[in-house]
């Protein structure tokens, strides 16, 4: 189903004040989010930074936009606005929309001028070195901030500075490299939204690919005087997954045949065709196996690892972090090849490896909304408390600031997170049904993985 007929919603897609006017409010928010983790009271529970990073904004990312909207979220991410207001040199557009608007696809001469402009950079505007082309990077960033989440999710100033790092570093890579370069391959949160967002009912897809074919100067992926070139460095008219595609929009805007739509599909549908990518196979088993170990140190009764994951630069959290590596990219992959050992394809146990990975998906998605689910809802109350008095100075701007703490829906929380779990299994037995058959093996073993996986996580829930 094409949302883009919608008349009133393909006009809001296509201007950009609907969307600058949300960037501007979530800069606001992430500036402000900085600033009071680092002046504001060191009390977690209090702070804005914490409670609104990591509770209203983490709640609100993995149980509604990554599962119903995938790359919702860069759509009006405000962490890469400053830098790609510098590398643009404008805000909105370099030659403004009514200009813009009224010469589009109209005019040869402004065409090539406009090329010129593009091609005229205040900045280094490098291309990122092959090598860097892939989401290993982003699996790092993920990995370190996943070793040190005890003391970030508690700790204000550390959450503080660790905005600010991810906002300098998109300014930094901005000015050397050409587009969202950040985002595209170093964003710790892009990769697993990219990851999951496969999974999402909504896609962004051209509509004719002959039209694409025919069209001369790709203004989708250059750029031109109605927008700017794909700020991820994705050609539309190739798209076939949701994985790199941020919803930015500016293609919906350049293209001047009307080619190009937001649609309603069926959940999973980029599954159906496995990546055979490493990288992206690796990030299935990373955020599988993160979310079972938050699970357990972070909600289980295991005093000894929380002390452990908290301890950070000690003996203890040393040995925690090697067994989180191990676990990550020993013990989860390696079981998970040990089962493919079992089969027998055409594909070697490499391609396997990496298009069968692609089942565990729908997987680690429930797995970290039903760990989600415990503690948002264990934490939810802090939200009004920390909104009527942010900096934890005595403010009751509300008249919420003294809320008692209080878990939230305490009675669903087992039947829900049972629940996600269970439609987990199914969603990547089914997935794993779609994969074998694809590479021509037996998805027994597959899912044989997933509901020994899915028991641990049960377990280590309730």
């Amino acid at each position: 189903m094409e949302l883009t007929r919608l008349s009133l919603l393909e006009s809001a897609l296509k201007s950009r004040y609907p969307q600058l006017a949300v960037f501007i409010v979530m800069l606001v928010g992430y500036i402000f989010a900085i600033i009071a983790g680092l002046i504001g009271t060191p009390v977690g529970s209090s702070n804005f930074s914490i409670v609104f990073v990591w509770i209203a904004w983490w709640a609100i990312l993995i149980l509604i936009a990554v599962p119903f909207f995938g790359r919702g979220w860069c759509a009006v991410c405000p962490i890469p606005l400053p830098g790609e207001w510098l590398q643009r040199g404008a805000v909105l557009g370099p030659h403004g929309n009514r200009w813009s608007s009224r010469r589009r696809g109209t005019d040869a001469d402004s065409v090539l001028l406009d090329r010129r402009r593009r091609t005229e950079t205040k900045w280094l505007n490098l291309r990122v070195p092959k090598m860097f082309r892939n989401i290993w990077l982003q699996n790092i960033s993920f990995l370190l901030l996943a070793l040190f989440s005890s003391v970030l999710l508690t700790t204000p100033n550390i959450t503080g500075i660790v905005l600010a790092a991810m906002l300098f570093a998109a300014v930094g890579l901005s000015m050397v490299f050409e587009r969202r370069a950040f985002c595209r391959y170093l964003c710790p949160v892009g990769g697993f939204i990219g990851l999951y967002s496969q999974t999402a009912p909504i896609e962004l897809r051209i509509k004719d690919k002959q039209v694409c074919v025919k069209c001369k100067d790709k203004p989708c992926y250059h750029g031109s005087s109605a927008g700017y070139g794909c700020p991820w460095d994705v050609f539309p008219g190739g798209l076939t997954r949701n994985t790199y595609c941020g919803l930015c929009m500016e293609c919906i805007r350049t293209c001047p045949h009307d080619n190009i739509a937001v649609n309603l599909r069926p959940f999973s549908a980029d599954l159906a065709k496995p990546s055979a990518r490493m990288d992206e196979a690796f990030k299935a088993f990373i955020m599988l196996g993160s979310a079972m170990i938050y699970a357990g140190v972070l909600l289980g009764p295991w005093g000894m690892f929380k002390d452990a994951a908290y301890n950070v630069g000690t003996t203890a959290w040393f040995i925690y972090a090697i067994i989180f590596l191990t676990i990550i990219f020993g013990v989860l992959p390696g079981l998970f090849t040990l089962g493919l050992l079992q089969t027998k394809g055409a594909a070697s146990l490499k391609q396997r490896f990496a298009s069968l990975s692609t089942a565990l998906i729908p997987l680690g998605l429930m797995f970290w909304v039903a760990f989600s689910l415990s503690f948002v809802l264990t934490n939810a109350s802090y939200i009004l408390a920390a909104l009527s008095d942010p900096l934890g100075l005595g403010w009751n701007l509300f008249d919420t600031a003294n809320i008692a703490w209080q878990p939230m829906l305490t009675s669903v929380l087992a039947p829900a997170q049972t629940l996600a779990l269970v439609v987990g299994l199914i969603w990547s037995a089914r997935t794993a049904q779609k994969s074998a058959n694809e590479a021509g093996v037996s998805p027994f073993t597959i899912i044989i993985y997933c509901l020994i996986a899915t028991s641990v996580m049960l377990w280590l829930l309730l």
